[in-house]
């Protein structure tokens, strides 16, 4: 395999590390932190911090000027600072700060969230938090929620001002599948949630504050549909040049988009090797990708979907102390729960962690999503074909264990500064999700999972490597997918056809990943992420030598924050000497 380091380049700091520079940074960053989540107050309360609940952000026109302007302040101040007299904690939380930042910079000047992206204001409403997590007594929740609801006038106002003339096509569309969406949560889904609720005065205020944002959504979508979709062109890319610069200012990647194609379509090449030599081991006989939908049919049923997945996810976690994979500081278990009412129409399958400053809500739900009573057999059995035991474990994994749910273990349990728990990385959050797929099967998950077929060791490994590359083939496909359209002219029926044709998805779901790339170019990150984290794992391997194991990797790396995988190289790799 071509060598990937020139993902992050190698590029450990030589400062003298003195901390004199260690307390003014830290006062600016306080103070920054302050003003980041006094503007994003929804951030605030889903990290725990629960001064922030029931407030919204201000996005009208003044506010946004204002924030960008904000940003960009302190990143002029942080490049003010003496940063080699800095300590080595100090500057790697310097770098934290600095991404995050320029992160924030680039949602502003490089993708245009506010003046071009009408999605930003259809999702603005979300209350889903308040009723999903019990952090507080109900009222107290519902008080938050009202308040919320109220400014459903303003944030669509600010929309109306905000938004240029003529905007993109998918986001347009996107949008108004959200704010439809979003009107019929709370027709529906939180009515439903809240109707045994029932103290006045904080009832009548939550109706009328209900079917107000109700109406101003509707009002949003007919606005976009009548106003906006017949100007609407297919300008959706947001060039090379942003696009380097989000490479390099958001997660620190130095390579060229051509480079990260070239190396995604190779990889792309690569996987669906595996996956065809894969269905052949299954069964040499038919196609690879009907040898997939024939293991599909291996699922629960209705009564045994939730039984059995808490069943495998136990069997999971075992796996991992078993086999020494990685240290689980918790006994905690994510609990498996029916996903809730409100949230089945866009959820499959999820992990609700608490926020790392949360300190009543702390249960943690891996949701599951079943099947609704009134479906017909024919739709019930679709449903659970996406249920087959060996996707659910590889989601499983992704979500859980040792996934989202273990690095939020992790996280909580280490030593990581408040910085590394507010400010996360796109690459390493979903690229270690991502990663952990393939490496529970490369060290052999599989043969110890309960089926309800009589089946060799050797023929349950296959099938379970055929769902993991399934999975790794869609990922590809965003990568791949994510350079085309945004520097290289692909259009939304071109990434349609190329999901097709690569990952073997039907055009509806192909069309619907398609339509993501446009508004979000840095879906490549779950890819990247991955391959980032092997590279790092390969030289960690050879830095360490006898001494290394795939524990020690695990640990070192999950107890650092969430930061770009280039800051752990410089954490976990010895500089070399001259």
């Amino acid at each position: 395999m071509v060598v990937l380091l020139v993902l992050t380049g190698c590029t450990t700091s030589q400062h003298p590390k003195t901390g004199r520079a260690d307390e003014p940074f830290q006062a600016l960053a306080d103070e920054f932190v302050q003003g980041y989540l006094a503007w994003r107050p929804a951030i605030g309360t889903a990290l725990g911090l629960h001064e922030y609940d029931g407030r919204i952000t201000d996005m009208s026109q003044g506010s946004v000027t204002a924030e960008l302007a904000r940003l960009k302040t302190f990143d002029r101040r942080l490049d003010g600072l003496e940063t080699n007299a800095l300590s080595r904690r100090g500057w790697y939380d310097f770098q934290i700060l600095r991404t995050a930042i320029r992160r924030e910079i680039f949602a502003f000047e490089g993708r245009h969230a506010y003046t071009q992206q009408p999605m930003t204001y259809a999702g603005a409403l979300n209350v889903n938090i308040y009723i999903k997590r019990d952090f507080a007594p109900l009222a107290q929740r519902v008080r938050s929620v009202i308040s919320i609801l109220q400014e459903a006038p303003a944030v669509f106002a600010a929309a109306r001002a905000n938004l240029e003339a003529e905007l993109a096509r998918p986001f347009i569309e996107t949008a108004i599948e959200v704010a439809q969406g979003s009107a019929t949560f709370l027709g529906q889904d939180l009515a439903a949630a809240l109707k045994d609720f029932r103290e006045e005065p904080l009832r009548s205020q939550f109706e009328a504050a209900n079917q107000r944002a109700i109406a101003e959504l509707q009002s949003y979508a007919t606005w976009l549909r009548d106003q906006r979709l017949p100007r609407a062109h297919d300008r959706f890319a947001i060039g090379r040049q942003k696009y380097i610069r989000m490479l390099r200012e958001g997660e620190l990647v130095e390579l060229s988009p051509e480079q990260v194609l070239e190396m995604g379509l190779r990889e792309l090449r690569r996987e669906q090797e595996v996956f065809a030599a894969t269905a052949r081991l299954i069964d040499s006989t038919k196609k690879p990708i009907e040898v997939f939908k024939d293991i599909q049919k291996d699922h629960p049923t209705e009564d045994s979907l939730l039984p059995d997945t808490r069943k495998n996810l136990e069997a999971i976690r075992q796996f991992l102390l078993d086999r020494e994979i990685v240290g689980v500081p918790s006994d905690v278990r994510a609990r498996v729960e029916e996903t809730p009412q409100f949230d089945r129409a866009t959820s499959f399958a999820s992990m609700d962690t608490p926020g790392p400053f949360e300190t009543r809500a702390t249960e943690a739900y891996y949701y599951v999503t079943p099947v609704e009573k009134d479906w017909s057999p024919q739709q019930k059995e679709e449903w659970l074909t996406a249920f087959n035991y060996y996707t659910t474990d590889v989601v499983s994994i992704h979500e859980a264990y040792p996934g989202h749910y273990l690095q939020f273990l992790c996280l909580n349990a280490s030593p990581a500064s408040r910085l590394e728990k507010i400010f996360s990385s796109y690459a390493f959050v979903e690229g270690w999700a991502h990663y952990t797929e393939q490496m529970m099967l490369d060290m052999g998950f599989g043969p110890n999972m309960p089926s309800r077929l009589l089946q060799s060791d050797a023929l349950k490994t296959a099938k379970y490597r055929l769902a993991q590359s399934d999975e790794a083939l869609l990922r590809l496909c965003r990568l791949c997918v994510s350079v085309q359209m945004h520097c290289q002219g692909m259009s939304v029926d071109q990434a349609t056809k190329f999901f097709q044709e690569n990952c073997y998805y039907e055009e509806k779901p192909a069309r619907q990943e398609a339509s993501r790339g446009t508004y979000d170019p840095e879906y490549l990150y779950y890819t990247l992420g991955k391959l980032q984290i092997l590279e790092l794992r390969r030289d960690y391997q050879k830095q360490e030598g006898t001494a290394f194991t795939l524990k020690r990797f695990h640990d070192e790396m999950l107890r650092h924050g969430m930061p770009p995988i280039q800051l752990l190289r410089d954490v976990l790799l010895k500089p070399k000497r001259a």
